[in-house]
């Protein structure tokens, strides 16, 4: 399981301590550093009920000086998944991905999603 989470993140240090109390193994990512792949981000986007504005971090500083609000509706899915893809800060986190687990943020129904 890989876990892409930004360090200061106050969601992401929650998921990280669920799933330690969990004993379930995953590695993390650093997404300031290094985005999902396009892939990665296409396997999200099938989970969360294609919409794509759930893959943004929508009350990032960079989500809002970028106007990402009113375009990221004419955007195509290609044109999401290369903007995501290169630039972290963007997406959404914690950004888990696994074979059998995918969620972006953190809360029950993820917790759910876990132990399922």
């Amino acid at each position: 399981m890989k876990v892409y989470i930004y360090p200061n993140c106050s969601t992401c240090k929650q998921a990280l301590k669920y799933l330690d109390s969990e004993g379930i193994a995953y590695d993390v990512i650093d997404i300031s550093e290094t985005a999902p792949s396009k892939s990665e981000l296409k396997k999200m986007y099938d989970a969360v009920g294609e919409d794509v504005r759930k893959l943004f971090n929508t009350s990032g500083k960079l989500y809002r000086e970028g106007g990402y609000k009113d375009t990221i509706k004419a955007m195509s899915s290609k044109e999401v998944f290369d903007l995501l893809s290169s630039e972290g800060m963007l997406v959404k986190r914690p950004f888990v991905i696994s074979d059998s687990v995918q969620f972006v943020g953190f809360g029950e129904a993820q917790k759910v999603k876990l132990k399922a």
